[in-house]
């Protein structure tokens, strides 16, 4: 059985506590090989050839709600389901909320009847049951959450809030019940007080909900940009059909401002298309019969057919939709280790309640009991670790769907973190820098008859090889009309050149390193340079018998934001370093153009590795930029890898971070989000431990020997509640960031 991923929707979390327990439920699965849980957005993945089913039993074994998530409508189902939640949050605030706050009022103003007096009696036994019903209603969900976890022997917010609020209202009752088992003074019942967190809970968690659904707006825009139907030409009809069911080699029919459903080759037609929701760039492409068209770009202007090649699962949106929210549901370092310490905080703060408790009983001022009571309840309310929870999660969304709506796939959050701390980028010279679609712009004639004969010996040796450069010779032949000459024994040397027999005679067709090597004189090349107008240019020789026949220089336009991007990268304390096979000379003269700090030229696909192995030997964290293509070795080794692509396959799967756009201004971008974002889980994190640190002791009454100061449980309560929402709206200030700001 081959190893599959797979996506869950999971109910009855609370708390950062409970990611520890799913993640611990998934993982006992034999067959899962690696499971992640994001508190964030509620879900859980993982991988392995465990049946799903069983994975769901365990979560469900676990006191939790699982099911699986395998496409679009049940996205919708998910969003659907918190939606109705959020609406019933809201309800359930209000009703604690208008049964809790006039008693709240009344009680500060003194106008509630003691408990001792028969009406006094009355009045609060009717609210202690009127109580109860509201905790039915508007707090049932933190009592059968605290009982499953008991079941399964965990604890999370739900047991903080069901032991705080239903503690107070078990001692209201017996207070109101039996008003002479306790002192006079502390003859007082909680019943506003537990109605009151209640309702403060059900708010902040309503407001959690709607800020985080704001950190998915990336997501839901991508899944959005997908039509749900497709227009097929079929028995040479057209035809409306939903998307789903388009085939592989189906006829399509896109009309002006319609969305292309599925990925495909245009074969009839053409039209400028906007693909700036996936590569970020802003201005419309041209596409013309040949071309790929991407699934959820829009069609601009004309009318065309296209052959659909990417159905499904398999589209470039649909796989960069999945590439996203696997990355959202990553975690780096920082993030596992405070999963860790949210696991062990419900138990602890039990712990310190039931501590707390005791020492106001044993040595606390009287009333004593209600001291202990109102003590352990506060702190109960006051330390739930969903802010701590929500920390991280919550920002690494907001980070990589913002680098999503910006051309940039992150693929985990432990990219997203490294890529801040990076010292050195070291950046591919073709199709990095520069276009990456070179042309013969020169050719020197020297032992060859004639141009043409030149141009079809090395057209010939290039037909069958897959170099960029041989792309340029092949085009220039198709320009010039001139016949492929037919070599014999082809044969490719990597990062030098290509070798045949011609009529006999071994012809070379390389770079000068290759001919040297091969005893070839190239001593005029320098002077052939020289006379160039262009110092960039890259120059191809070409040796018939020996003799050097001739020499292509091959031009590649440096892409329009190279220099800029260099420049940004410098602003951000970078160190730039360009690699290249060119001759020193080319390389030198494209480095000196965009501003590059250092050059490397004239090196072997595999050395290109070792200096990276050589920087990070010296120190440097190093970011490596490159096609995606004939750079994976070097993009593997880096600290971060960038790939520069426009959707391709291999592009998507060969980096840490994807450049969809083909621009390398994208590296800078995603260096200062990662330092943003990183930024941003600090500010978090220490807003929710500085919270936990100052809240549990003062809670707790270490003010009051001092004061005579206690935290009002009521406020305990709306503390807890804001905590949580102050940190989501905090991760959320990242959808609104801009580069270079």
């Amino acid at each position: 059985m081959s190893e599959e991923s797979y996506r869950l929707s999971v109910t009855g979390m609370s708390c950062a506590g409970c990611v520890g327990a799913v993640e611990g439920a998934l993982s006992a699965v034999p067959g899962v090989a690696q499971a992640s849980v994001n508190f964030a957005e509620h879900t859980a993945s993982y991988t392995g050839e465990a049946l799903v089913e069983d994975v769901v039993e365990a979560i469900k074994a676990a006191g939790y709600g699982a099911a699986v998530m395998r496409g679009v409508a049940d996205e919708e189902e998910k969003e659907a389901a918190e939606l109705d939640f959020y609406h019933s949050l809201l309800k359930k605030t209000v009703v604690a909320g208008v049964v809790g706050f006039p008693l709240f009022l009344a009680g500060l103003l003194d106008w509630l009847p003691p408990v001792t007096t028969s009406g006094g009696q009355i009045f609060w036994i009717i609210t202690g049951l009127v109580t109860l019903a509201v905790f039915i209603y508007s707090g049932g969900h933190f009592f059968s959450g605290a009982l499953s976890t008991l079941r399964h022997h965990n604890a999370n917010m739900d047991t903080l809030i069901a032991l705080g609020t239903g503690s107070a209202w078990l001692f209201s009752m017996a207070v109101v019940l039996f008003p002479n088992i306790v002192p006079s003074m502390a003859q007082h019942a909680y019943f506003e007080a537990a109605l009151v967190i209640i309702s403060l809970v059900n708010l902040g968690n309503a407001l959690e909900m709607r800020a985080r659904g704001k950190t998915s707006e990336a997501i839901k825009r991508l899944i959005g940009m997908q039509p749900r139907t497709a227009r097929v030409v079929r028995d040479g009809k057209e035809i409306d059909i939903p998307i789903n069911d388009v085939g592989l080699d189906e006829t399509v029919r896109v009309r002006p401002g319609e969305k292309i459903p599925v990925d495909g080759e245009i074969i009839e037609g053409s039209s400028t298309i906007d693909e700036s929701m996936l590569t970020g760039e802003p201005m419309p492409v041209s596409r013309k019969i040949g071309d790929t068209v991407i699934g959820g770009t829009l069609n601009k202007s004309g009318s065309f057919l296209f052959k659909a090649s990417h159905i499904g699962s398999e589209t470039v949106l649909a796989r960069i939709i999945e590439l996203v929210r696997d990355a959202q549901n990553t975690k780096p370092a920082i993030g596992r280790l405070v999963d860790r310490i949210a696991g062990l905080f419900v138990p602890t703060v039990l712990i310190i309640a039931i501590v707390t408790f005791l020492i106001w009983f044993d040595i606390g001022p009287d009333p004593r009991l209600a001291y202990a009571l109102v003590t352990m309840m506060t702190i109960l309310i006051i330390a739930c670790p969903c802010a701590l929870g929500l920390a991280t999660p919550i920002s690494i969304m907001a980070g990589i769907g913002k680098a999503a709506e910006n051309g940039i796939l992150i693929r985990n959050g432990e990219a997203l973190q490294l890529a801040g701390k990076l010292t050195v980028v070291v950046l591919d010279k073709t199709g990095t820098i520069t276009e990456g679609r070179p042309e013969v712009s020169t050719i020197h004639v020297l032992a060859a008859r004639d141009e043409q004969e030149l141009l079809s010996l090395a057209a010939g040796m290039e037909k069958q090889s897959e170099h960029p450069l041989a792309e340029a010779v092949m085009e220039a032949a198709k320009k010039q009309g001139v016949p492929v000459f037919d070599v014999e024994q082809f044969e490719a040397v990597s990062g030098q050149g290509v070798m045949a027999i011609y009529q006999g005679e071994k012809v070379l067709l390389g770079n000068e390193r290759f001919m040297r090597e091969h005893a070839v004189d190239v001593g005029v090349l320098n002077e052939l340079l020289a006379k160039s107008d262009n110092p960039t240019a890259t120059p191809v020789l070409l040796a018939h018998a020996g003799v050097l026949a001739g020499v292509l220089l091959i031009e590649d336009q440096i892409k329009q934001d190279s220099a800029a991007t260099i420049q940004a990268l410098h602003k951000l304390k970078i160190r730039t370093v360009m690699l290249s096979g060119d001759r020193r000379a080319s390389a030198e003269a494209i480095a000196a153009i965009v501003g590059i700090d250092e050059v490397v030229a004239e090196v072997m696909p595999e050395e290109k590795e070792q200096l990276i192995r050589k920087l990070q030997a010296e120190g440097e964290k190093v970011g490596m930029v490159g096609d995606g293509l004939n750079d994976a070795p070097s993009l593997a080794r880096a600290d971060v890898g960038f790939a520069v692509g426009s959707g391709t396959d291999v592009a998507i799967e060969s980096a840490d971070i994807t450049l969809m756009g083909g621009s390398i201004r994208g590296v800078p971008t995603a260096i200062e989000l990662s330092r943003a974002t990183v930024k941003n889980i600090w500010q978090n994190l220490f807003g929710a431990f500085v919270y936990n640190t100052v809240g549990i002791p003062v809670a707790a009454g270490i003010l009051y020997p001092v004061s005579g100061l206690l935290l009002n449980p009521i406020l305990a309560g709306a503390a807890m509640a804001m905590s949580s929402v102050t940190v989501v709206t905090n991760a959320n200030r990242l959808r609104f960031w801009k580069p270079g700001k």
